[in-house]
């Protein structure tokens, strides 16, 4: 019943989407041309304000830097300290399903891993790699465990400001801790301003900017293997539309479902098809990995020298994991738990997961197949670079590839069906939810009929913005999570926790 209640209100949206569908059939240049000049327009003006660089490094990417450097001093190296016991909550061993909240902990970072393992893992290191060489892989891993902390503050302050509704579920984010954290330091209106700049940033450039670059990538990529798909690209947008419908329409606990069976499927299929490059190739290891790390100090023919690989390795590790950008909060405030800190710790894992791993995994293929500096690649985008390399070594592999790709999308698209519609209802309340909705829809849809070149620049400039107010806030607040989490960790040590275990 629920089912076919869900089914039917997305064939209402579907409906809804039927201008676009119309667009895509009749193929018309001129809609499509004025589209592209008025996200032209807005990029331009967004580069112009956030390009703006330092020595080489763009002003957002040392804003990330700094803010993840910062907190992985002041916490402590939590990062490391808690590995251990972030794998343990994961697990579930300190599951209480008498706490409040919607989802096990397993399921909040499924849900907030879904929206950021995603494209950028694969065609965003594959470029990363070709742009900047080998060595951008060793100053994305890097960024990677400074990331790990900045994930760790957001994601304590989403728990511990996060509102418990009447009928149970829960809204929680960077708005809530802006507005709720900064009124209680004396800064209400900062709050405020803060809360609100960052829903509009994170509408526009996740809800936007990023589904309809995750929505084109995929659709390229498979159309690659499936050429019908070439001439039919709104068959495939509406395929994405109803199964991105069917689960944003159950919340976050329909999300959370079926994160949780495939954040473990995609990652486990793309990391065992990488381990087969790499093995069969072995001998090559060695080489790779020294290759990396020595070409992170002393790049050859990379323009801009070291700083340009540098640049090129924080920039991706800042992109692929969101560290700093607040909403992966979002998804972890849903948790089931009475200790803010305790999410935290669990949110350690999600750099480590989806940086230092699968984007690694990613660089040491490149590396390895060559596939980043081979001339007759050199007009590829990165998905379709990441299909070479692979099936280099695995003829058959740009096909499980393709549906890797389309999971990696899919999920992302989903999480961030859900992060738009908490920004909206903090915005506006309940009031055109469904509408809401339907529009995000209908943004899915075109992103496979749209000429993807500028919302991949777009996708980037106005997602990456979020870190603005976000870390600005964090900066405020971050003495107050030190705090909570020397008590926690205390308490850890103790054996406090154990009766939770004994009670249940």
């Amino acid at each position: 019943m629920v089912f076919q209640k869900r089914f039917w209100l997305s064939i209402v949206i579907i409906i809804a989407s039927i201008p676009s569908v119309a667009l895509a059939f009749n193929q018309t240049t001129e809609p499509t041309g004025l589209l592209n000049q008025l996200f032209q327009g807005v990029y331009q003006i967004l580069s112009a304000i956030l390009g703006f660089s330092i020595a080489g490094m763009p002003l957002i990417v040392l804003w990330l830097i700094a803010g993840s450097f910062f907190f992985t001093i002041r916490m402590k190296f939590i990062n490391f300290r808690a590995l251990k016991h972030a794998i343990d909550i994961t697990r579930g061993k300190y599951d209480d399903l008498d706490e409040p909240g919607e989802v096990t902990h397993f399921q909040a970072l499924a849900t907030a891993l879904s929206g950021t393992v995603g494209l950028g893992n694969i065609a965003g290191v594959a470029l990363a790699i070709s742009v900047g060489g080998p060595g951008a892989a060793f100053w994305m891993t890097v960024a990677g465990f400074l990331a790990m902390t900045m994930k760790f503050v957001e994601c304590t302050l989403g728990q511990k400001y996060r509102i418990l509704r009447p009928d149970g579920t829960i809204a929680g984010g960077p708005m809530h801790y802006l507005e709720q954290g900064l009124a209680e330091k004396g800064y209400p209106k900062l709050g405020k301003l803060l809360a609100i700049l960052f829903c509009i940033f994170a509408m526009i450039g996740g809800g936007c900017g990023s589904t309809m670059f995750q929505t084109n990538q995929s659709y390229l990529a498979v159309a690659q293997v499936f050429p019908w798909f070439v001439t039919h690209a709104w068959v495939y947008g509406l395929i994405m539309v109803l199964l991105v419908g069917l689960v944003i329409l159950g919340g976050i606990q329909s999300i959370g479902a079926v994160a949780g069976t495939i954040v473990p499927l995609m990652c486990g299929i793309y990391v065992l098809a990488a381990l087969w490059v790499i093995s069969a190739n072995i001998s090559m290891l060695p080489t790779a990995i020294s290759q990396i790390i020595t070409e992170a100090f002393h790049p050859q023919a990379v323009a801009g020298g070291m700083m340009g690989t540098l640049v090129q390795g924080f920039r991706r590790a800042a992109y692929s994991n969101t560290a700093g950008q607040g909403v992966a909060a979002i998804a972890h405030a849903a948790a089931q738990t009475n200790e803010p800190v305790r999410e935290g710790i669990v949110s350690l894992l999600e750099p480590l997961i989806d940086t230092i791993i699968v984007c690694n995994l990613t660089a040491l293929v490149m590396v390895i197949t060559g596939a980043y500096n081979n001339p007759q690649f050199s007009g590829l985008n990165g998905t379709q670079l990441t299909q070479v390399a692979f099936g280099s070594v695995i003829s058959w592999f740009p096909y499980i590839l393709a549906v890797c790709i389309f999971l990696f999308a899919y999920s992302t698209v989903m999480s961030w069906g859900y992060y738009s519609e908490l920004c909206w209802e903090y915005l506006f309340g309940k009031k055109g939810n469904l509408l809401l909705k339907s529009g995000f829809l209908m943004i899915v849809f075109l992103g496979a009929v749209i000429n993807p070149k500028i919302f991949i620049n777009l996708s980037d400039l106005m997602l990456i913005s979020v870190a603005f107010p976000n870390l600005l806030g964090c900066y405020f607040l971050g003495n107050d999570v030190a705090l909570d989490l020397k008590s926690y960790m205390t308490r850890l040590q103790r054996g406090e926790f154990q009766l939770e275990l004994i009670s249940r």
